[in-house]
């Protein structure tokens, strides 16, 4: 076809001929016996000139004495103009001297065809994009899941006890059964947990419990967990109990179910230097002043009597300390820094809630916790 024509059809013919015939005689039948069958205009020959048809392509096959085979028309007209042309074609019954048969085998709109290649193609696009782009994705989302994690889920022991990393820094431990107990509730918030993995505890359990300020069991609301309580109770020294509601486990919870378990235990471990009573009412405060400045970017600095010494914005905070004021006690709607832990530490202050801790350097004496700690977020 002309480079004029843009294909729009496909006309496929399929032909049997009575006797031995090549390609040439095919294709003059088909130019010869359908001219003048529709009028001058619908001429295979003038359809061409005007890049309507284009080239005819024709197989042959012979076998003993029968020629059989295919012929594909290309077409730029309109859809009725093509079924007339192969409604032409069909009529044609000789090629040369023999009896010869033309059947439509379809109409194929290259069209739709075209579509689909395109959207095939554009899904391997995007495929390969996407392949191209996965690893450093995944580095990214592992960066961000990585800052926002409270903990990792480890071993303990020459048993290899599955816990949470918190277990080897918190002065407080959580012994659950198993663990998928440990995963959910690292997905809490709470990373000092370990499982106790079976009926009998194990030594090296006992002597981290007894290296521990408290201890902690939360366990499954069912016969299974009554009795893990009594082994339990007659191994190491329990600070408190806790159940999942019965007939549930421990790992059923949801993280907001595991934390209003928690909540009360947790808020009772505030840390005690035995240096004043505010101390020990940090909770409580900490909690007013969450539900002030939850998402809104700000944080609060409280003095060593608990009174607040001013309220800025995150961004503001670390120029704010270097321009010391007496902070004792910060809580702020954001992320603990490295930043900021040292333009705490030489403004003084000795404790820190926040949302979430980044990783630090060590060296120095600031109390660190998240409203996770505290049971508040």
């Amino acid at each position: 076809m002309p480079n004029t024509g843009i294909v729009k059809y496909h006309v496929k013919m399929k032909f049997e001929v009575d006797g031995i015939v090549e390609k040439a005689d095919i294709i003059g039948a088909i130019f010869g016996q359908t001219e003048g069958l529709l009028g001058p205009e619908m001429n295979l020959n003038e359809l061409q000139k005007v890049s309507k048809v284009g080239r005819i392509e024709v197989n042959v096959e012979n076998k003993a004495d029968k020629t059989l085979g295919d012929a594909l028309i290309p077409m730029s007209t309109d859809i009725s103009t093509a079924a007339l042309i192969a409604a032409a074609i069909e009529s044609i019954d000789k090629v040369g001297p023999f009896q010869a048969k033309f059947i439509l085998a379809g109409i194929e709109d290259i069209r739709e065809t075209k579509k689909k290649v395109i959207v095939d193609r554009a899904k391997k696009i995007v495929q390969e994009w996407a392949t191209k782009t996965m690893s450093e994705s995944e580095e990214m989302l592992k960066g961000v899941y990585d800052a926002t994690r409270p903990g990792k889920l480890t071993a303990f022991g020459r048993e290899q006890l599955a816990c949470g990393s918190g277990i080897f820094e918190s002065d407080r431990i959580i012994l659950v059964e198993g663990r998928a107990d440990v995963i959910n509730l690292l997905r809490a918030g709470f990373d000092n947990a370990i499982a106790i993995e079976g009926a009998r505890i194990a030594e090296p359990v006992v002597k981290l419990c007894q290296d521990k300020r408290r201890v902690i069991a939360f366990l499954d609301g069912d016969r299974a967990g009554d009795l893990i309580l009594k082994e339990l109770e007659g191994a190491v020294k329990l600070d408190a109990v806790l159940r999942a509601p019965s007939g549930r486990e421990v790992e059923e919870l949801t993280p907001q179910e595991v934390v209003n378990i928690l909540k009360e235990v947790v808020e009772v471990e505030q840390p005690k230097t035995g240096r004043t009573a505010e101390r020990d009412s940090l909770g409580g405060k900490v909690r007013d002043i969450y539900s002030e400045i939850n998402e809104t970017l700000e944080a609060v600095a409280l003095d060593e009597s608990m009174n607040q010494v001013f309220r800025v914005p995150v961004s503001e905070l670390v120029q704010k300390l270097q321009d010391g004021g007496g902070a004792k006690y910060l809580v702020l709607d954001g992320i603990i820094t490295q930043r900021l832990v040292e333009a705490a530490s030489k403004a003084g202050v000795q404790y820190v809630v926040g949302h979430r801790i980044a990783e630090l350097k060590k060296g120095h004496d600031i109390t660190l916790k998240t409203f996770n700690d505290l049971g508040m977020n």
